[in-house]
């Protein structure tokens, strides 16, 4: 690219001149290209140790005028193709001009000017590429797509300078972070070092210190690990590592990381050379944090923060802190953690003022809400910037007054396409008819356990006194700390937590502590329009909801009656018809309805939303991956905390038993209900980490037990009756028999456990657990989860098709593996998204993965035994359309192992049968079989003689009588089979239809009588892909002769069963013995040396496209039969051995066959006959007389060489690309 000029007082130091003119010196640098020796060899270990490639390109153009010791660099290229088109255009446009000049300055003044005017041009509207990234980043980014062979779609994040330690010693390179690659490269005094590594594969990233690695980064796939080490900023390359690798996760799971790839902001102008994307990823991380630290909606932006302090009024003292600032809210979190933390929704805010700076208040910032309070912050470094931003947000916010909200201009990020962002709300006089959900219903106005409360006991009296403090408690830090969303959340509002939430205020406190009170605020309308459009639909979720609705908490009098059943009914369905990505899994249905006991039907919606989406991430998707993950993280932990309690637990193999209910339920399966609500209320202010600190407590407990059991049924047993027995003694809800608990407590029940005891047993000796330390571990186990899956997911469908195919289990497993690596990669170089939308997490595992045609060839094409040159690509299209049985234009992994099998692992027949419909529709395409034709028709169609117009109409007559009869006897037949039907008609008893059922199921056998007859164009087609794929055989000349052999004979089977079908007169008669007269002395020939295998397969195509002619004088017929013989072999001789040659071929032969000795055209017409067909047993029987044939279709062939060499493949391209540049010489002009 054309750079503004430079001085350069060393010209020759490190560079080799290529070309050079009175004006300008073309350079490459040592190092690179041929040659270089030593010099060479330590020139290119510098470049990319000390990256002076990034900034030096390996070309440069530079300026020098007379004996001037000073040159000026004006141009640098990264490839030799790119120096030389800016070295053409120097000399085009510059060099007569400047030899007009008479003054040296006046020259470099000319030069520079005119560089630096084309850089200006370039910026305004040629190259925004270069103009958007420029630097050392733009030129890495080249640098990684030449030396790996990516395309333009792969998008380089960043790189850095590190060793990679292969055996014992460290290679210093650069290592190369892509949105789908890991890439490393390095060159040291002459070796070359290439790594790439997809995220997709990558199983374990670890940071760790020893003494062989120090400070390190592992990276681990399924076969290998990698280290690298002597970064300049581990803990920033590290994070970046694993943001990537977790956007690849995303994309094993669901599309969504697909869409997200392609959403990432383009190059945009940058400083310090950092990529844009680097910027956006970094943004992302913020974003998630923040949004999880406040309990915010998925679509929330983070726009800054700040530091600052907050008056706290309840204590009298400013906190520090920081301020955040997002599109919908003001948020506040103290430096020490759990002093004070405050959500301000802005659509809460009414005025926002600086007030007066003083010495004991600097920059202070008020902001008033419509609850009457107000929030001071101080110490703002940039007040009226922030200001500013604040008073934008405002603006776009909309205006809810109290009573009936508008609607929402704030759509939400999870709502299915197809639903609004917020449903227009109904007025109070527009009620509709037949409506599932009305606001009159009584779920919708409170809960069920309110509805469904009876007077409370006696006994319970000092019960409900405690109860009645606790709610004065609440009261009491409402008024000093503020209710609702803009409430300080303090280490005191902690504690009210854990003693209990009174059930008054339970659903209203589940509600703000999750967030989702701000959603529900948001949406309003949301929830009754969802209901009224979901319910009705017959899906697969509807029906596992309507199986599980009675299992929910059937012990609860609310759930024994049709009002809760209906109520939760709606919310499951609700929720499903949002999200279809999650629908329904089970144990929803147990929260859901333990929400419902406590809040109204749309915010218990709210709270499922909130707990799906945001607070247990992926547990509730088909695979429950996040509670997979979750399980694999309580392991870790009981590994740290409990180590030996650990080992005998995997010894017995529990954990992984008894965790996944705890963590899907929330402990509401497996606790009585009263004590299981408890740990939501914790689990609700303080998210997973209270869920892991419950169950380690658990395990703690019966610490003694489990190390002295003897299996694992023992284990649970234990664990399910302390479980079965933690009470909530302070409860003032009627008992609730535990269902569990009546089947397992035995005759000596163990004593019973407070469930407060056990909440401040696991604060005292695991509440150290942190939520970021808790994220760094999920990510760890979610990368070895979803490989377990990936795994889980190869050998299932490595099963499913064991049986069906010959292939061996470990052939299966690597064909699989290279068909979903086709697909994945498809997905993020695609240009469009419809290789992400064929990817179904929900189908079954062996309709996940399909791929298309393009992808398809290129899999046929590395791994078919049949290689056919540049026919190969047809062939595979034809294979394509074969095995594309629904028509979809995709194809599944059994459909592709199914093609491959019958090439490998069948015998001759199987072979041959799969070759003989490749050439039959639909494999053959009607274009295909014309293609063969069409020279033949440029030739005659002017030649043409006034009879064939005359003949075809006769056919077309003849067609359509024939066709008329046998329409005539098919409607005979099946009037016939009508009256026996209705005279045999009886009533069919059940096993009458089961019988047909199952016929209808039964796979049905296909046998070669089955295959239609294949015409003279399809057999054409064939004889062109025998002979491609023949060209290429050790035993070429056999396998001519004997194709020629074997055509020959099938095109006089042909004739003759032609004469059989159309029931000719004696002239068809008397013509016959002659054609067979004239085709056996070809016949004869084929095993003589005159002849060739070319000859003989050109002339039988030749016999395909002609009529026989009319009986002539013998000389002429010899004459015309040497021309054609000659011809043809000089012709196929000459050329390649390829299908287009052939198809050439065959028209000169026939153009020479039809012209008699005189030169006049006998043919009678150049277009393939219609009535000329032969069917399979005839190929089969044809083949079999050959044994050149026979052998090669008999022949077994090792799939395995293929799949090692479509794996090495990409390195093969990587090599090609690299080495190219360097075979490239320029000439001096």
């Amino acid at each position: 690219m054309w750079i503004t000029p430079e001085e350069v007082l060393l010209a020759n130091a490190l560079w080799v001149s290529e070309r050079a003119n009175p004006y300008f010196i073309l350079q490459r640098r040592k190092g690179h290209g041929r040659g270089g020796g030593i010099t060479g060899l330590l020139v290119g270990t510098l470049d990319v140790v000390l990256d002076s490639s990034a900034r030096v390109a390996p070309y440069r153009i530079l300026h020098q005028t007379g004996e001037s010791q000073i040159f000026w660099n004006i141009a640098c290229g990264s490839s030799r193709k790119e120096i030389t088109e800016h070295w053409e255009w120097l000399e085009t446009n510059l060099l007569q001009t400047l030899s007009i000049f008479d003054n040296d300055d006046d020259i470099t003044t000319f030069v520079k000017g005119k560089i630096q005017g084309i850089i200006a041009e370039e910026n305004k509207s040629g190259k925004p590429q270069e103009d958007e990234d420029p630097g050392k980043f733009r030129e890495a980014e080249l640098k990684m797509r030449k030396l790996f062979g990516m395309p333009e779609e792969e998008k380089l994040v960043n790189y850095y300078p590190c060793s990679y330690w292969k055996g014992r010693v460290p290679r210093q390179g650069w290592i190369y972070l892509s949105v789908n690659h890991l890439c490393f490269y390095s060159f040291l005094l002459g070796k070359e070092v290439s790594l790439v590594v997809q995220w997709t594969d990558v199983t374990q990233l670890d940071k760790n210190a020893t003494l062989v690695f120090p400070e390190s980064i592992r990276v681990s796939t399924r076969g290998t690990e990698h280290f690298f080490s002597m970064f300049l900023n581990i803990n920033e390359t590290f994070k970046l590592m694993e943001q990537l690798a977790n956007i690849a996760m995303r994309q094993l799971l669901d599309n969504e990381s697909f869409a997200a790839d392609r959403s990432l902001p383009k190059p945009c102008k940058t400083l310090k050379n950092v990529s844009a994307l680097k910027r956006d990823l970094d943004a992302r991380a913020k974003n998630e944090r923040y949004r999880a630290l406040f309990r915010l909606t998925q679509d929330e932006r983070l726009d800054g923060h700040t530091d600052c302090t907050l008056w706290t009024p309840f204590a009298k003292m400013h906190v520090v802190g920081q301020m955040f600032v997002s599109n919908n809210y003001i948020c506040f979190a103290s430096r020490e953690e759990d002093l004070c933390q405050l959500i301000i929704p802005l659509r809460e805010v009414t005025i926002v003022e600086k007030a007066d700076s003083s010495s004991v208040l600097p920059s202070p910032l008020s902001i008033s809400t419509k609850n009457k309070m107000t929030f001071l912050f101080a110490n703002l470094k940039d007040r009226d910037f922030l200001v500013q931003r604040i008073s934008d947000f405002l603006q776009r916010t909309p205006d809810r007054p109290c009573g009936l909200n508008s609607q929402s201009e704030n759509p939400s990020p999870s709502t299915p396409p197809s639903l609004p962002s917020s449903p227009p709300v109904l007025g109070l006089g527009e009620m509709p008819h037949n409506q599932h959900y009305s606001p009159s219903l009584p779920t919708a106005k409170q809960g069920l356990l309110r509805i469904y409360h009876q007077d409370v006991p006696e006994e319970l009296g000092p019960k409900m006194t405690r109860e009645k403090m606790k709610e004065e408690s609440w009261n009491i830090h409402f008024f000093e700390y503020g209710r609702g969303v803009c409430m300080y959340r303090t280490s005191k509002t902690r504690e009210l937590v854990l003693n209990g939430i009174p059930e008054s205020l339970r659903g209203e406190l589940w509600l703000l502590f999750s967030g989702a009170q701000n959603e529900m605020a948001t949406h309003p309308g949301y929830y009754g329009s969802l209901v009224e459009q979901a319910m009705g639909k017959c899906t697969l979720a509807t029906e596992e909801i309507e199986r599980d609705l009675h299992r929910s908490m059937p012990e609860h009098h609310a759930f024994q009656n049709e009002m809760g059943i209906a109520a939760l009914r709606r919310v499951l369905t609700a929720y499903a018809y949002r999200n279809p990505g999650i629908g329904y899994c089970q144990a929803m249905n147990i929260v859901t309805s333990v929400l419902l006991l406590y809040c109204t039907e749309e915010e218990a919606f709210w709270l499922l939303v909130a707990l799906c989406e945001r607070m247990l991430p992926d547990y509730y998707n088909t695979r429950v991956v996040g509670a997979l993950v979750d399980q694999g993280v309580f392991e870790e932990l009981t590994r740290e905390c409990l180590p030996l309690l650990y080992e005998r637990m995997q010894e017995l193999g529990v954990i992984s038993t008894i965790s996944l209910s705890w963590f899907l339920t929330l402990f509401l399966s497996v606790m009585p209900f009263d004590s299981a609500v408890l740990l939501v209320d914790c689990f609700f202010y303080e998210g997973i980490k209270v869920i892991f600190q419950v169950s380690l407590a658990v395990l703690h407990a019966n610490m003694d037990q489990l190390l002295s059991c003897s299996d694992e049924g023992e284990a649970m047993t234990i664990l399910g009756r302390y479980l079965d027995n933690v009470v909530n003694k302070q409860t003032v809800s009627p008992p609730i028999p535990h269902l569990h608990a009546l089947l397992t407590s035995g005759n000596n029940p163990p004593p019973e456990i407070d469930a407060f005891e056990l909440i401040k047993a696991s604060y005292e000796k695991f509440g150290s657990l942190r939520a970021d330390v808790i994220e760094q571990m999920r990510f760890k186990q979610r990368l070895k989860v979803i490989q377990s899956l990936e795994d889980t997911a190869k050998r299932s469908v490595v099963r499913a098709i064991m049986t069906d195919s010959a292939f061996t289990i470990e052939e299966l497993e690597e064909l699989f593996v290279l068909f979903k690596a086709k697909h994945i990669m498809s997905c993020y170089w695609g240009a469009s998204s419809t290789a992400a939308e064929r990817h179904d997490p929900s189908l079954p595992y062996l309709e996940q993965y399909r791929i298309d045609c393009g992808q398809f060839v290129q899999l046929f094409s590395a791994l078919a035994p049949w290689s056919c040159g540049l026919h190969t690509n047809t062939l595979s299209s034809r294979l394509f359309r074969l095995l594309d049985q629904n028509k979809d234009s995709l194809i599944n992994f059994k459909e592709f192992v199914t093609g491959l099998s019958g090439m490998y692992h069948g015998d001759m027949t199987e072979k041959l049968k799969l070759l003989y419909k490749l050439h039959l529709p639909p494999a053959l395409c009607p274009e295909e079989a014309e293609s063969a034709l069409e020279a033949t028709q440029f030739f005659t169609d002017d030649d043409l003689s006034p009879d064939p117009p005359f003949l075809s109409h006769l056919d077309f007559l003849a067609q359509e009588v024939t066709s008329g009869e046998e329409l005539k006897e098919a409607g005979d037949t099946s009037a016939a089979g009508d009256t026996d039907d209705k005279k045999e008609e009886k009533p069919k008893d059940y096993k009458y239809y089961l019988r047909m059922w199952a016929k209808e199921k039964e796979p049905k056998k296909e046998s070669i009588k089955d295959l239609p007859r294949m015409n003279q164009e399809q057999f054409i087609e064939m004889c062109k892909t025998l002979y491609n794929m023949f060209s290429e055989d050790p035993m070429e000349q056999e396998l001519y002769h004997g194709i020629a052999t074997v055509a020959s004979l099938l095109l006089r089977i042909g004739e003759v069963g032609k004469k059989f079908t159309n029931n000719g007169g004696k002239k068809a008669e008397a013509q016959l013995p002659s054609t067979i007269d004239t085709l056996q002395p070809e016949r004869e020939d084929l095993s003589g040396e005159g002849g060739s295998g070319q000859s003989l397969v050109s002339k039988a195509l030749a016999e395909a496209q002609l009529e026989t002619p009319p009986p002539t004088a013998a000389g002429s017929d010899e004459e015309a039969k040497d021309d054609t013989s000659v011809s043809s072999y000089s012709v196929v001789s000459a050329g390649s051995l390829q299908c287009e040659d052939i198809a050439d071929d065959t028209v000169l032969i026939g153009c020479m066959s039809g012209v008699g000795s005189d030169g006049v055209d006998r043919r009678r017409g150049s277009a393939p006959d219609a009535d000329w067909s032969i069917t399979f047993e005839q190929v089969l029987a044809s083949f079999l007389t050959e044994t050149s044939l026979v052998d090669y279709f008999e022949k077994k062939h090792d799939i395995q060489r293929k799949i090692m060499a479509c794996k090495s493949l990409r390195a093969v391209e990587r090599q090609t690309s690299t080495s190219s540049d360097h075979d490239f010489s320029l000439t001096t002009q």
